[in-house]
């Protein structure tokens, strides 16, 4: 990056304003996943925690951003996303919020298969099908999503306090 009068000019390509078409899609997809969860009966706050956590795991700032944004709204507490990162380590989570963690982090990293495995004897304890399948979706959106940033180093400004 090079610096001009108006501040710092970055040598990224917006992928999601070069190319709407594809950006479109994968916005459309997003739509139809939040459904899924939702007729599967994965509450907003645990889609929330999904997408953050794929988001830590990646080390995506831009969805980051918005994603603990949308977790507050729905409901989310500043002590549960303060920890979630280390949510192994913690009790603040219920074996079906485990359950779909585990899952978004094998779908996120899938390389390890026995971490695979040992997520989804998890997730067969303490979620439905439909909600294993939902979770799964939610956590492949938001892999895209945050590539999508990070790739095209979308900017996170502060905002203001109110």
């Amino acid at each position: 990056m090079s610096d001009t009068a108006a501040g710092p000019v970055s040598k990224r390509v917006f992928i999601d304003k070069q190319s709407p078409k594809a950006y479109h899609a994968l916005t459309e997809t997003a739509e139809a996943v939040r459904a899924v969860a939702a007729d599967a009966g994965l509450d907003r706050t645990l889609v929330e925690l999904i997408n953050l956590r794929v988001s830590q795991v990646n080390g995506c700032a831009y969805c980051l951003n918005v994603h603990t944004r949308a977790a507050l709204r729905a409901g989310e507490t500043t002590q549960r996303l303060g920890v979630l990162a280390a949510w192994r380590d913690t009790e603040l989570f219920t074996a079906r919020e485990r359950a779909a963690l585990a899952l978004a982090e094998a779908a996120t990293e899938p390389a390890n298969a026995a971490v695979q495995e040992s997520a989804y004897d998890a997730a067969r304890q303490a979620l439905t099908d439909d909600e294993i399948s939902a979770a799964i979706w939610v956590a492949i959106t938001i892999n895209a999503f945050n590539r999508v940033s990070i790739m095209s180093k979308h900017p996170v400004r502060l905002i203001p306090q109110q």
